[in-house]
């Protein structure tokens, strides 16, 4: 026998090496995992998406929008092959904030609307700002930016933000502290709040701060640390988001018309590093989680599935995990969690987004210099 090439023995050697340090899971195009009540794969369908950080899918299979953090929007068709979208209104990419939420107004068909969150910088610093475009032929055209929250200030953290549509075509949109903790508390400036809207712009009579002078009148709710998710009910029709904690304490909650949720005068949370926010987590006036982590999840986007390709998750949560590296899926009994799983943990990828799709799967987009859009599909027993 002649003895094996060298291009032979390299070969067999590169091989071995594969079978003892096997790829990364991210690494792979489709893979298939078993939770307590399916077998599904999660596909890969595109990748290289420089920090992704919202999607929202357009009606009639137009294709999905995915915005990244330094200031593009991509969109997705049929073919899956990229479009960057043109018109996208300047965003200041800054620790953690930049191009963020994407939204598509329910009558998208007739109007042609869409609404995104972004970071704008003035002298005074950066803060959120929510703008409407008409989205044609791949070009945002009538770009208005009409709201910016106030007051502006310095730094890169806890900008939120969200964007929900209620049954009615109110605008909801979610806003951390900035780090200001403090101001959560404070009525007279949009930190630490979730805003309501309507499609025009406008503040809606029935926001519960209106007329009161020492308010602002987009507030509907206070008491915010960071929320990075949010999802309309399906059943309700209520507004639920999750923000994070500090040291532990992310938590989940439904929102009420003019609620406090104690930020930070009630934390189940603590200092980073260790000591107390605050020696309280309930105070009367001030509202309690549906579910609270402990310690942290760093939850990021958020779903209720409503869809009939997983018949026995309909009804149930899902919430993206940063730290943790995970999809987390929550069972609901009426405003309840009364179970809890862990799903996608051998992606080894932080989900930074997780969004219900009209075609009854599930999607989510990884948070990386080369994130994911992964679609989770049922594999028939």
């Amino acid at each position: 026998m002649r003895p094996k090439s060298l291009f032979h023995r390299c070969w067999c050697l590169i091989a071995a090496i594969f079978v003892i340090f096997p790829r990364p899971m991210s690494a792979m195009a489709e893979y298939v995992f078993q939770s307590q009540v399916h077998t599904f794969r999660a596909v890969t369908l595109a990748r290289g998406i420089n920090q992704p950080w919202g999607m929202a899918f357009l009606p009639g299979n137009q294709g999905i929008l995915v915005t990244e953090k330094a200031g593009k929007i991509r969109l997705y068709g049929d073919d899956l092959q990229p479009r960057l979208v043109s018109g996208v209104p300047d965003a200041t990419e800054f620790g953690q904030g930049g191009l963020l939420d994407v939204a598509v107004h329910p009558d998208f068909i007739n109007n042609g609307y869409i609404f995104l969150s972004f970071v704008g910088r003035s002298d005074l610093g950066l803060g959120i700002e929510l703008a409407r475009a008409t989205l044609a032929d791949g070009e945002l055209k009538d770009l208005k930016v009409f709201f910016k929250a106030k007051p502006k200030s310095f730094g890169g953290r806890h900008f939120g933000s969200r964007l929900v549509f209620d049954n009615i075509g109110h605008l909801y949109m979610t806003y951390g502290d900035r780090g200001n903790r403090y101001d959560a508390q404070n009525l007279s400036t949009h930190e630490g709040a979730v805003f309501r809207f309507t499609a025009d712009g406008a503040v809606p009579s029935d926001n519960p701060f209106v007329g009161n002078p020492e308010a602002l009148p987009e507030i509907y709710s206070y008491g915010h640390r960071n929320m990075q998710g949010a999802a309309l009910h399906p059943e309700t029709g209520a507004l639920w988001v999750h923000e994070h904690g500090p040291q532990g304490g992310d938590e989940v909650n439904i929102i009420r018309r003019g609620a406090n949720y104690g930020w930070p005068v009630i934390t189940y949370g603590e200092e980073y590093g260790g000591g107390a926010v605050s020696a309280l987590s309930e105070k009367k006036g001030m509202e309690q989680p549906v579910v609270y982590w402990v310690p942290s999840i760093a939850p990021s986007g958020m779903a209720f599935y409503t869809g009939e390709k997983f018949p026995r998750w309909q009804g149930n949560l899902f919430v993206g995990a940063l730290r943790g590296a995970h999809l987390r899926r929550l069972t609901l009994e009426g405003d309840r969690v009364i179970g809890q799983e862990i799903l996608l943990s051998r992606l080894n990828e932080r989900i930074r987004d997780v969004r219900n799709g009209p075609d009854g799967y599930l999607y989510i987009l990884t948070d990386s210099s080369d994130g994911h859009l992964i679609r989770l599909e049922p594999v028939s027993p």
